[in-house]
């Protein structure tokens, strides 16, 4: 059974950082592409950022610079670690593991991540 366990959200002041954190199991990780989804209330879910098996990564737009994904495939966890926060940032952080060209695609239940002004 695989399941995707997120944390470290929470409520922070504009300008400020929180670290998200997501453990993988069930699954072997490391040959996974993991990534951070957003979804804004009323919005739909946007990509935030990938990670890939090889270490390659895909930001969006309105997160470079600002948030970076890692991941330690011998904790079989991804990270986002994001600062400078903007209240635009608030949404429910989703994480997802995928296996390229395959059926195998998993979603965490989401933490929510608020930025006040």
């Amino acid at each position: 059974q695989v399941q995707l366990v997120e944390s470290g959200g929470g409520l922070v002041q504009a300008g400020g950082s929180l670290r998200l954190s997501c453990a993988a199991s069930g699954i072997t990780f490391s040959i996974y592409t993991a990534g951070w989804y957003r979804q804004a209330a009323g919005k739909q879910r946007d990509l935030v950022a990938t990670i890939s098996s090889g270490g390659g990564t895909v930001y969006a737009d309105a997160v470079r610079g600002r948030f970076t994904i890692s991941r330690d495939n011998a904790k079989n966890t991804v990270y986002l670690q994001m600062n400078s926060l903007k209240p635009d940032d608030t949404a429910v952080y989703y994480c997802n593991v995928r296996r390229e060209r395959s059926p195998y695609n998993y979603w965490g239940q989401g933490t929510q991540v608020t930025v006040s002004s």
